[in-house]
């Protein structure tokens, strides 16, 4: 269950980096709409691509949370139990990756204000 675990959450990587592209074509878009103001067009493009570095440091500690998880994986014995295997996913620093009930919660959630961090 551990690797198809695995093999589900590089989908889900996959399709959060699809959306975070997405993201940044939208700003581009907007910035090329001669039907708004180029401030308007300025501060829209900019909340869009502040959404898009949100996604980018999500992305990117999924892929660390992710590693570490492949690391111990291939530390354990082919024999190890589905428990040991699972232990695994519940030491890691991301929620959606540690919680079940949490992977894949970036397609459900809608972005609100965008936030610097």
């Amino acid at each position: 269950m551990s690797l198809h675990k695995l093999a589900a959450e590089l989908e889900e990587t996959a399709r959060q980096t699809a959306e975070m592209v997405d993201g940044v074509y939208t700003a581009l878009a907007t910035l090329s709409d001669k039907a708004m103001t180029s401030e308007k067009a300025r501060a829209e493009a900019i909340s869009q691509i502040v959404l898009a570095l949100q996604a980018q440091d999500r992305i990117e500690q999924r892929c660390r949370n992710m590693a570490i998880a492949t690391r111990h994986f291939a530390k354990m014995p082919p024999t190890a139990s589905e428990e040991a295997l699972d232990a695994v996913w519940h030491t890691l620093e991301m929620d959606e990756l540690r919680i079940n009930a949490l992977s894949g919660v970036a397609k459900r959630v809608v972005s609100g204000e965008p936030e610097l961090f």
